[in-house]
């Protein structure tokens, strides 16, 4: 996406709010306490979902969130929203939340909205760099647990307007870095976790790389017809709290250019909703303002090499996620 792409889908493109109903529905949003989760869930509650389930890290900063819904949208307290805990950098944590959310009745749509965006190195429980486990490797663990409850979902309730949807948030600076690692001997996870060599400035562009990565080869390992829609959202450039790192000139330059640029996170939050809520002709897709946008898609991910360097990560990742969580891949069977 050049520049001219990205000034029009900022200050002349204005996303609209799909007109369909959650009614009966149950929708898990995770990193939903702040930001384009926030309003995202707020949003799905408007629309009548049975379950919002808020999926937090902080559960005061969840209930606050809760509470804040319940009285813009008018729903009854404890009616509707529900607030779990979800640390992603945190391996029982997450595998807590994933069996939790398997005795659910039902689950019409997982939206993996979560994530960091950190310059400071650091390794999560399991020996992976921090942001990496949390953008990458747990979110995409938690999103092939609860395949099964969501193609479920889909057999169990046949006359839906809508299959059930699993939904990955990503972002045009995925097309950003060179990626090298993904060569290394060692392998891309291991090679993206050592310190001495690991570029932090552009850690955030390589994760939602990798998302976009993971995500395609889910798909292509699905099939045409999994049961359940699955697509990319980049949701536009928003103001929200991603960048609360950023210090002294760095964070002047970003906030001025967020006053000229950016979107509120509600207005971000529409394409989400517009993710989660399209028809089959978006699943395997890039969306882009709501609707799919597959020529927006890095260049380098569609090319031959990308191909390569994506199945290479998948097998990487699933390797990784079975020893976490053995036979998980047997969803894609």
């Amino acid at each position: 996406m050049g520049f001219p792409t990205f000034v029009y889908n900022q200050l002349l493109v204005h996303p609209r709010l799909p007109p369909y109903t959650f009614a009966d529905q149950t929708v898990i949003i995770t990193g939903s306490n702040t930001g384009i989760g926030l309003e995202t869930a707020r949003h799905i509650s408007r629309l009548g979902a049975h379950k919002v389930i808020l999926a937090v890290r902080n559960l005061a900063s969840g209930e606050a969130a809760k509470q804040s819904i319940e009285t813009s949208t008018g729903r009854a307290p404890g009616t509707c929203v529900e607030v779990w805990h979800l640390d992603l950098a945190d391996t029982h944590s997450m595998l807590a939340f994933a069996d939790k959310a398997l005795a659910l009745s039902r689950l019409d749509a997982f939206i993996a909205n979560a994530a960091v965006a950190t310059k400071v190195f650091a390794l999560a429980e399991g020996g992976y760099e921090s942001s990496v486990t949390v953008n990458n490797i747990s979110t995409f663990l938690l999103a092939l647990t609860l395949l099964p409850k969501l193609r479920q979902t889909a057999k169990d309730h046949p006359n839906r307007f809508r299959p059930p949807h699993l939904t990955i948030l990503t972002s045009q600076v995925h097309a950003w870095p060179q990626f090298p690692q993904w060569k290394d001997p060692r392998g891309t996870f291991v090679a993206l976790s050592d310190e001495k060599t690991a570029k932090m400035d552009e850690r955030y562009p390589v994760t939602k790389l990798l998302g976009v990565m993971l995500t395609r080869e889910l798909v292509s390992q699905l099939g045409d017809d999994p049961g359940v829609i699955i697509s990319m959202v980049e949701t536009g450039f928003c103001d929200t709290e991603l960048s609360r790192e950023n210090k002294g000139i760095e964070e002047v330059a970003f906030n001025f250019w967020k006053t000229l640029f950016a979107r509120t996170a509600e207005q971000g939050a529409r394409t989400v909703v517009a993710g989660a809520s399209a028809g089959k002709e978006s699943h395997g897709t890039y969306m882009v303002n709501g609707v799919p946008a597959q020529e927006a898609l890095g260049k380098w991910v569609q090319g031959e090499e990308g191909r390569i360097a994506q199945k290479r990560v998948w097998d990487e990742f699933g390797e990784i996620a079975e020893a976490i969580r053995p036979d998980v891949l047997k969803c894609l069977v």
